[in-house]
């Protein structure tokens, strides 16, 4: 039987592929809110992009269940409902655990690791706590790293961004992020060592802790 090759990497990105990646990281980084309405015109030229292309990156985010579209009215950033948050945290605990547990300590992405717990540091010390949110995201996305597949980091990277939603409807960043601040670098420490089984199963208490928490404010918000 003829053996088959499959890529590693996914496929070249269009302009709008390419635009909607810079919308999904400003997702990411809380630059867009939930609920907010995006203007055509002005995205279009901070982006330095048609209104084709932009609306082409809109689709594409609509599919991806981060924008919603309604006719007539535009497009606006979704609003995470309890349900996906507690979805969110089961995909994550499934693909981050498994990520940390099979990969090797000296793994390229632990200096992508390193450079997000020392960035978190020097948010913690200037108080930009939503800073500190922005280097949790890029550590945990580097855990994802970890795995080796292009197409895992894409499937976090909308998970990042629908999960950074939630986190910018609630008005403590700093009750939120701070505690993680430390539990990443305990993480990392473990990771490095070599012990991967017992760093795995950190995180998973470590994400169930984070749920607990994300669910407990938001909870309280929307009632």
């Amino acid at each position: 039987m003829q053996s088959r090759h499959y890529p590693s990497t996914l496929p070249s990105l269009s302009l709008a592929d390419t635009v909607a990646e810079n919308l999904r990281q400003q997702l990411i980084q809380g630059q867009l809110h939930a609920g907010q309405r995006l203007s055509e015109a002005s995205l279009s030229e901070q982006l330095e992009v048609s209104r084709n292309t932009l609306r082409e990156a809109f689709r594409i985010l609509v599919k991806e269940g981060l924008l919603h579209h309604e006719p007539n009215r535009g497009v606006s950033v979704v609003v995470p409902s309890i349900a996906d948050i507690i979805d969110i945290y089961r995909v994550r605990r499934l693909i981050e655990c498994q990520a940390l547990a099979q990969a090797w300590p000296r793994h390229p992405a632990h200096k992508r690791l390193n450079q997000a717990t020392d960035a978190a540091r020097r948010m913690r010390e200037t108080g930009d706590w939503l800073g500190v949110g922005s280097a949790n995201m890029a550590f945990h996305a580097s855990i994802v790293a970890l795995a080796d597949s292009a197409r895992l980091s894409a499937m976090f990277a909308d998970i990042a961004a629908e999960l950074r939603l939630a986190f910018g409807l609630l008005d403590d960043p700093e009750y939120l992020h701070a505690p993680f601040v430390d539990q990443n670098i305990h993480l990392l420490n473990l990771f490095e060592s070599g012990d991967t089984a017992a760093a795995a199963q950190t995180l998973e208490h470590y994400l169930i802790q984070s749920e607990r928490m994300v669910l407990s404010v938001y909870a309280r918000r929307i009632d």
